[in-house]
C-alpha cells in the first residue's frame, strides 16, 4: 500500500510553495544576518557555487527517479541498502532532532513578543507541546498537511518582505544601522564566520519535495518548479537579512529575539504599530509550526520506504489506519524530540544557547546524507544509463565531476564549521563542541546498531527461504534483487 493523498494533485505552484516551506528557515535569518555586512557576500557566493549546482544536481534526480523514497530510492541505485539505510537514517532523526531548535526558538520568539519572563522551564513545555501538535497535523489527511505547507510559505514569504521592505524604509528615515559598502559586502572571515554554516543550512532541501511525487500531476515539472523556488528564494533570503541589517547594529542581533527587536524598531512605539508588531510576530511563530510539519511529512515518507525493505525496524514503517500517513515514524519523530528537548535543557544557560548547541548538533546529522547524495548522482550518471532523463544537467562529465565535488566540498566544511566554529582561529571551545559532536557520534552508532540488526534479519530470512522447498525458487531469487 502506498502513503496516499486524498483527491489533492500538486501542480508547479504547489510544489514550488512545498519546497519554499522546506528551504526557508525564517528561525535562522538571525544567525545569517549575524555574521555582519559581508553576509550579502557570502549569500552570493553560497548561491552561485553551490545553490546552482545543488539545484540542477536535484533537478534531474527527482525528474529522473520519481518516487516517494527520494534521497533513499536514489543512494540505494547507487550504492545499495546499507547506505541507502544510513542515508534514510540520517536524513529522518534530523527532523526529530531538529525540531526542539525550532520550538526553542518558537519559545523564545513568544516569550520575547509578549513581552513575558519565561523560564527555560516553560520554554521547554511549550516545545514539548508544540512537537506533538506537529505530529497529530502529520498523522491526519495529507490534504491537511499539504495545506498547512502552503499556508506556512505564504506566511514566510511575507514575513521577509515585511522585514526586507521595513528595514529599507527604516534606514531611508533614519539611517542606516550598520555601515554598507561594496569592500564590507564582500565575504570576509570575520567574528560571524560561526555562523557560515547557517547559509548553508538555509538552502538545503529542495530535493525533499521528490517524496511527493507520486502527489504530483506531472512530475516532468518538477526541475522547473524546483528552480521557481530557488529564484525566490535566493531574493527573499538575500532581501530579508538587509532589512535587518539596515535596522539593527550586527552587535544587537539576538539569534532568538533579534527578529522581533528588528519588528519594533522597524514600526515603532505607537498603538497601531503595536499591533502590527503582534500580528507579524503571530505570522512568525505560524510558519515556524508549518516549517516542522513540512520536514516530518516529507522525511517520514522516505523512513517508510526504508522500513519497507527491512532496513529501519518495522514499526517505522507502520501507516494510520485511515489516512495511510506515516504514523509510526512520526510517532518516533515525537519521541526523539521530546527527549533531545529534555536533555539539552539541563546543560543551556539561556535560551540563545540552548537554540544554538541543538541547532548546531541536528543539522550535522540533516547534512551527512548530502555526502552520499552527490557522488549518488555522479554515479547513476556514469552507470545507469538506461534511465530516461527528462531533465539532463548540461555539460559533459568534467562539468559534472566538478559541480559534484563542489557540492560535496561545502558539506563538508559547513560540518566542520558547525561542530568547530572557532577553528578558523586554530582553537576549540571544547565547552560547546563536546556535547555537538558527543551527540553527532551517538547518532551515528545507533544508526550503525540499526544497520547491523537490519543485515543480521536479511541473513536469517535468505537461511529460511533456503531450507524451504524448491518451491520458493521464485522467492529467492526476488529477495535476491531487492537487496
Amino acid at each position: 500500500m502506498s502513503i496516499q493523498t486524498q483527491d489533492q494533485q500538486m501542480g508547479i505552484g504547489s510544489v514550488a510553495l512545498f519546497s519554499l516551506c522546506a528551504v526557508i528557515a525564517v528561525d535562522t535569518l538571525c544567525a545569517s544576518a549575524a555574521i555582519g555586512v559581508s553576509s550579502i557576500g557570502w549569500w552570493v557566493t553560497t548561491l552561485i557555487i553551490f545553490i546552482i549546482p545543488y539545484g540542477l544536481i536535484t533537478s534531474e534526480l527527482s525528474a529522473s527517479y520519481p518516487c516517494e523514497g527520494g534521497i533513499y530510492d536514489w543512494v540505494k541505485r547507487a550504492f545499495g541498502s546499507c547506505w541507502a539505510m544510513r542515508t534514510t537514517w540520517f536524513y529522518w532523526i534530523n527532523v526529530g532532532l531538529w525540531m526542539p531548535a525550532v520550538y526553542i526558538m518558537f519559545a523564545g520568539v513568544f516569550s520575547e513578543l509578549f513581552n513575558l519572563d519565561l523560564s527555560l522551564f516553560s520554554q521547554v513545555a511549550i516545545c514539548i507541546v508544540l512537537t506533538w501538535v506537529t505530529i497529530a497535523i502529520c498523522n491526519v489527511s495529507t490534504n491537511i498537511g499539504v495545506w498547512v505547507v502552503n499556508i506556512s510559505a505564504v506566511l514566510k514569504v511575507a514575513v521577509i518582505l515585511i522585514l526586507g521592505v521595513g528595514g529599507f524604509m527604516y534606514a531611508a528615515q533614519y539611517g542606516i544601522a550598520n555601515q554598507f559598502s561594496f569592500s564590507a559586502m564582500l565575504p570576509s572571515f570575520d567574528s560571524g564566520i560561526a555562523f557560515l554554516p547557517a547559509l548553508v543550512f538555509n538552502l538545503m532541501g529542495f530535493e525533499l519535495v521528490a517524496t511527493m511525487s507520486k502527489d504530483m500531476k506531472d512530475v516532468s515539472d518538477m526541475p522547473k518548479a524546483i528552480f521557481l523556488a530557488i529564484g525566490i528564494t535566493a531574493f527573499l533570503y538575500i532581501f530579508g537579512t538587509l532589512g535587518i541589517l539596515m535596522a539593527l547594529p550586527v552587535e544587537d542581533i539576538g539569534l532568538v529575539s533579534g527578529m522581533i527587536a528588528t519588528l519594533r524598531q522597524l514600526f515603532g512605539d505607537s498603538v497601531f504599530s503595536s499591533s502590527m508588531v503582534y500580528i507579524v510576530g503571530t505570522m512568525i511563530l505560524l510558519s515556524f509550526i508549518g516549517n516542522m510539519v513540512t520536514w516530518t511529512m516529507g522525511a517520514g515518507r522516505a523512513a517508510v520506504e526504508a522500513a519497507r525493505e527491512g532496513e529501519l525496524p518495522q514499526m517505522i514503517g507502520q501507516l494510520h489506519e485511515k489516512y495511510h500517513t506515516p504514523s509510526g515514524a512520526n510517532k518516533i519523530t515525537g519521541i526523539v524530540s521530546t527527549t533531545v528537548i529534555a536533555f539539552y535543557a539541563l546543560f543551556a544557560q539561556n535560551s540563545d544557547g540552548l537554540f544554538w548547541s541543538v541547532f548546531a548538533f541536528s543539522s550535522c546529522i540533516f547534512l551527512i546524507p548530502y555526502l552520499f547524495m552527490f557522488p549518488a548522482y555522479l554515479k547513476l550518471r556514469l552507470s545507469d544509463l538506461a534511465t530516461p532523463r527528462t531533465f539532463k544537467v548540461p555539460g559533459n562529465m568534467l562539468v559534472q565531476y566538478t559541480l559534484t565535488t563542489v557540492c560535496f566540498l561545502v558539506i563538508v566544511q559547513a560540518l566542520i564549521l558547525f561542530i568547530f566554529p572557532e577553528l578558523i582561529d586554530f582553537s576549540i571551545d571544547w565547552r560547546y563542541s563536546a556535547p555537538v559532536l558527543s551527540g553527532v557520534i551517538v547518532t551515528v552508532l545507533v544508526g550503525e546498531y540499526m544497520l547491523k540488526q537490519a543485515e543480521l534479519k536479511k541473513g536469517l530470512r535468505v537461511k529460511i527461504l533456503l531450507a524451504q522447498p524448491i518451491a520458493n525458487e521464485a522467492s529467492l531469487r526476488c529477495l535476491s534483487y531487492r537487496h
